[in-house]
């Protein structure tokens, strides 16, 4: 199992990125796929789930600015991240839960400064 994660950037606070994770080895609309990060001294956090059945969950920090979707056909999930702040600033991982396993991609870097 392979999950590529790319997307990340230098972008202005207000601003929006979007992320995207490429799957392979696993069936992405079979999994639990989400959107992790980790700020620097700081715990990974949840960012955002979306389960087998497309149900959608948010941490409470990114909620109404932040949203998760899939395109099954080309086994990618993305982060869409809108009026992004100064916090938002982490290395953004994507994790999978397929048949018990959980995956983890290798990360990318997203920082919000002017």
């Amino acid at each position: 199992v392979q999950l590529q994660a790319s997307g990340g950037g230098l972008v202005q606070p207000g601003g929006s990125l979007r992320l995207s994770c490429a799957a392979s080895g696993l069936i992405i609309s079979n999994s639990l796929m989400g959107w992790y990060r980790q700020a620097p001294g700081k715990q990974r956090e949840l960012v955002a789930l979306i389960t087998s059945g497309g149900t959608t969950n948010y941490g409470d920090s990114v909620k109404g600015r932040f949203s998760i979707s899939r395109d099954n056909d080309k086994n990618t999930v993305y982060l869409q991240m809108a009026t992004l702040e100064p916090e938002d600033t982490a290395v953004y991982y994507c994790a999978a839960v397929s048949f018990l396993k959980t995956y983890w991609g290798q990360g990318t870097q997203v920082t919000v400064s002017s």
